[in-house]
């Protein structure tokens, strides 16, 4: 008899599971992920808006880019020479959720490196710092956390100007180098 109640009990928890499961999935991720939305909760609940971010809003074709025939970006490289002794920094203009992934080594010498962020039309000299450390290799991806201009700012600490290769891929249009 006890047997029986534990299995009872174990069905009902299985099933009230997956309804809670199935709920979730049709209200929440689905809108979230997908911009399908059965209920229309997920737009009053502004989760379509989140599917919406990652389509891109900014095409960019530069050196080496690889387009498919509807014209959207597919991949961008960029050389980067930052001399000898000094710093420079390489943006790019992202708007909130937009993603990138990214590719960046040089010619064997290591840098000095901060992958980080400005807000749009902030006055303060804020920025957030998403990375820093010495290397001369970095892959990875990005979603930026606010509208505005996210890249590196490099630091060449020897006495010879060291160039990096610079790829990328998402949804940017690109600022470009500021010394």
């Amino acid at each position: 008899m006890q047997h029986t109640v534990r299995t009872k009990t174990l069905i009902k928890a299985s099933s009230a599971a997956t309804f809670a499961a199935v709920i979730a999935l049709v209200i929440f991720i689905l809108p979230a992920e997908y911009n399908i939305d059965p209920t229309g909760l997920g737009h009053k609940l502004g989760l379509t808006t989140l599917a919406q971010a990652t389509e891109p809003d900014v095409v960019v074709f530069g050196k080496d880019s690889d387009t498919n025939t509807s014209g959207i970006q597919e991949s961008q490289t960029i050389e980067v020479v930052v001399p000898a002794g000094r710093g420079v920094e390489y943006k790019f203009a992202m708007s909130q959720y937009a993603k990138m992934t990214y590719e960046w080594l040089t010619d064997g010498e290591v840098l000095y490196f901060d992958l980080h962020g400005e807000p749009e039309d902030d006055t303060t000299g804020y920025f957030e710092s998403y990375a820093i450390a010495t290397s001369n290799e970095m892959e990875g991806s990005f979603t930026a956390p606010f509208a505005g201009s996210h890249g590196w700012y490099w630091k060449n600490n020897s006495d010879k100007p060291i160039t990096i290769q610079l790829l990328v891929k998402g949804q940017y249009e690109v600022i470009g180098l500021k010394q």
